[in-house]
């Protein structure tokens, strides 16, 4: 029943960031009002929060619950999702900091760089194949 629970915690972080860093995509992309910007913030938060969520619930099947640890860390396409993760990490920092900064901006509007906006980008098109990776892991795949 555990393993069951934190797979259920792991697939709601899942969602929980996926939905998060799509609703700041389709915020970003647009001038903001303070209301706006802080929807866009919070659903900064939500993303940041499935992260965690994910995380937590990741290192909880590794060390504790699910498949014996050498699953894992014997099979590279494991390390391959784990590297993108931790860059979608990465990358997040910059949008994060900037929302955070302009919280309360002066003026009527906001527009987000285009650089964020290419960031969050590149995070989703790494959200697309994290995924993939899983279920070719579920399968086995990249074990001897």
């Amino acid at each position: 029943m555990d393993e069951i629970l934190v797979r259920y915690m792991h697939f709601i972080g899942i969602i929980f960031l996926a939905s998060g860093l799509v609703a700041t995509h389709i915020l970003a992309g647009w001038q903001l009002n303070q209301q706006q910007f802080k929807s866009l913030r919070i659903a900064d938060a939500v993303y940041g929060l499935g992260a965690v969520l994910v995380l937590i619930a990741g290192v909880m099947l590794i060390a504790s619950v699910g498949k014996p640890a050498e699953f894992y860390s014997k099979n590279p396409i494991f390390h391959v999702k784990m590297t993108l993760f931790v860059i979608m990490a990465l990358l997040s920092i910059y949008p994060t900091i900037y929302f955070i900064k302009n919280r309360n901006f002066v003026g009527e509007t906001i527009q987000v760089p285009k650089k964020i906006v290419m960031i969050m980008r590149a995070e989703l098109t790494l959200l697309l194949v994290i995924p993939l990776l899983a279920a070719l892991m579920a399968r086995g795949v990249g074990l001897a």
